[in-house]
């Protein structure tokens, strides 16, 4: 899915994709997120190309079987999988998990574990508790400005602040980012000991 097809996906018109992966990299009955929303998997299915009707290659947004085949990614060689989806405009759960801010011991040592893994995982080091403070510092401010004053280029700067807020600790905003009530609850309770 691209940007471009955001519109078309959230009318419904776009509910078929088609991908060349080695294994299926979606499973039926998951959700996954995407730049034009959360997506459910309805059915993944490997294909032959010659099965690719007119009418599947519109629900996959292109006019023809053949203009969709000359667009699909991935080695030639690869299986072909047809994948059925639909918008899920359900509730987010990260919504519910960023204001759950009261916070057990246990609560605190499992989060704290997670960031732990994350910054033994980074290979620019520790930089979990810097962005959840940077971000409590400056709330709503653009990712790039966030970015340039650790050193930082914007897009794995980005890609970081949503493994953040991936754990409930951050929320999103049309223009920057903000500390949620569960992040700040974990950094007042661990001020000092990292």
């Amino acid at each position: 899915m691209l940007m471009r097809d955001k519109a078309a996906v959230e009318a419904g018109q776009i509910t078929l994709t088609f991908r060349r992966w080695k294994r299926p990299q979606v499973l039926p009955g998951r959700l996954y997120r995407t730049v034009v929303g959360r997506l459910a998997v309805d059915a993944v299915d490997t294909v032959p190309a010659r099965s690719i009707t007119r009418a599947d290659a519109v629900r996959a947004g292109y006019p023809s079987a053949a203009a969709l085949l000359r667009e699909l990614p991935g080695e030639p060689g690869l299986p072909i999988y047809r994948v059925e989806f639909h918008l899920y405009d359900g509730p987010d759960e990260r919504d519910d998990l960023a204001q759950a801010a009261d916070l057990s011991p246990t609560d605190v040592e499992m989060i704290t574990a997670r960031l732990d893994r994350l910054d033994r995982a980074s290979a620019i080091g520790p930089w979990t508790r810097q962005t959840l403070e940077l971000i409590a510092a400056h709330p709503e401010r653009r990712a790039p400005d966030l970015a340039a004053m650790v050193g930082r280029e914007r897009d794995p700067f980005k890609l970081d602040v949503r493994k953040l807020k991936n754990l409930g600790l951050t929320i999103s905003f049309p223009v920057g980012y903000r500390v949620s009530p569960r992040g700040q609850a974990w950094l007042t309770a661990t001020q000092g000991s990292r």
